[in-house]
């Protein structure tokens, strides 16, 4: 007689919960996903849809410190704090503050390269093998600079990665930009070109995975708010929703930004800040770039995409602060009208915000709660969820079967001081 399988039950259904669904799933798991709102509606939607293992260097790093505390009297740039009185963000900068130096940084490095190159061979496979309709394009990622200045100085950043962590990028100055990339202004003083990047709609990967996970039997319950665990001698046995429970043999924690509020449930204590970014979705405009890009003394996102463009970016470290800010999406337009020939296309289609889930370390969390043996957390994947999302996934899987990991766990696991 044949053992039934084991069943998961994924906390969250955002493109971390999806790929942890989809590589257990694939491993013979029962699994069900279960989520407060729609599949793939949260920070997964809306993205600028970058797979980058050039994004090796985390958001604690020599310097910051200065640019944090200008961002906290001043609302006119890229990146915006305001603590306030809140004990856990302040409890949280002090701990990122503490990183904020060339030896952590590098530590970080080191893990984030790791999920970030596997994720990227990752994609690639799944999207050509399950025949993905992502507008999945693989022709890198630019570093654009408008100052010459800047641009000179990341030299010093491309030699790091360069031999630090083997992730080469190509110059490209002045009249060769203009010819390479013909919808950057003139002037510019050049970009790097990091051509292992790759960019998809996130919308569509979402709609593709839901759509996969379904055929290939994935159970997805939307609006259904997980409220506290059912607790037994040597675990969790269920979950209470606002509609009943959920039993299950193992769960996993997706939740992203939302984390922390399970922080009782789980027993431990996951230091997630929600960090609020925002991106304006419209047509392809009539010179539109052919490379999605970074432009970097504004620190705006671009990217192209075979049905529209994406103006995204900006950090916003305010608690979960739901109100559309008119001066942020106001700060995209202008970003990107100083770089390109021709920014913005009518109509918009849509204007967002999600919460990104920051560390104070700028490494995600993927490991086993210590209060549970039967409860896992993968979430805390700062600005790169989805550059992330297929790695995590395997991980996940391979660490709930007992399989060899396919890359070293211990970066990211829980209590790490």
């Amino acid at each position: 007689m044949t053992q039934a399988a084991k069943h998961t039950l994924v906390i969250g259904g955002g493109v971390i919960g999806a790929f942890c669904a989809w590589y257990l799933q694939q491993a013979g798991r029962k699994v069900t996903i279960v989520d407060k709102g729609e599949f793939g509606a949260g920070c997964s939607h809306a993205n600028c849809g970058y797979v980058s293992p050039s994004h090796i260097l985390p958001l604690p790093k020599p310097g910051q410190l200065r640019i944090g505390l200008k961002a906290m009297f001043s609302n006119k740039g890229p990146l915006r704090i305001r603590p306030g009185l809140s004990p856990s963000l302040w409890a949280w900068l002090l701990k990122f503050a503490s990183r904020c130096n060339q030896r952590d940084m590098l530590l970080a490095g080191a893990g984030r390269t790791a999920i970030l190159e596997s994720s990227r061979k990752l994609y690639q496979e799944i999207i050509e093998g399950e025949n993905l309709a992502v507008e999945w394009k693989t022709d890198g990622l630019l570093f654009v600079f408008r100052d010459k200045q800047h641009f000179e100085h990341f030299a010093e950043t491309d030699q790091l990665l360069r031999t630090k962590f083997h992730v080469p990028a190509e110059a490209i100055e002045g009249a060769a930009l203009a010819e390479m990339e013909p919808a950057l202004k003139k002037g510019l003083a050049g970009a790097w070109h990091y051509p292992n990047d790759a960019h998809l709609r996130p919308d569509r990967l979402m709609s593709e995975l839901h759509r996969r996970l379904q055929e290939t039997g994935v159970t997805i319950v939307e609006n259904k708010t997980v409220k506290k665990f059912v607790h037994r001698a040597d675990g969790v046995s269920a979950v209470v929703t606002d509609a009943g429970e959920i039993t299950a043999d193992e769960f996993v924690v997706a939740t992203g930004p939302l984390t922390p509020m399970l922080n009782r449930e789980l027993g431990c204590r996951i230091p997630i800040q929600p960090g609020k970014g925002y991106s304006i979705t419209m047509p392809r405009p009539k010179i539109c770039p052919r490379y999605p890009m970074l432009l970097e003394e504004v620190h705006v996102g671009i990217t192209p995409f075979d049905s529209g463009y994406r103006i995204g970016s900006t950090m916003e470290l305010a608690g979960y602060n739901s109100e559309m800010s008119p001066q942020r999406l106001q700060y995209l337009r202008t970003g990107a009208a100083e770089y390109l020939v021709d920014p913005l296309a009518e109509p918009v289609m849509e204007e967002w915000f999600g919460w990104r889930p920051m560390t104070w370390d700028g490494l995600p969390y993927i490991d086993r709660t210590p209060r549970f043996k039967n409860v896992w957390v993968a979430a805390g994947h700062n600005m790169l969820g989805l550059s992330m999302g297929t790695a995590t996934g395997k991980l996940i899987s391979e660490l709930l079967t007992e399989q060899k990991p396919h890359i070293d766990p211990q970066p990211y696991r829980i209590g790490r001081s």
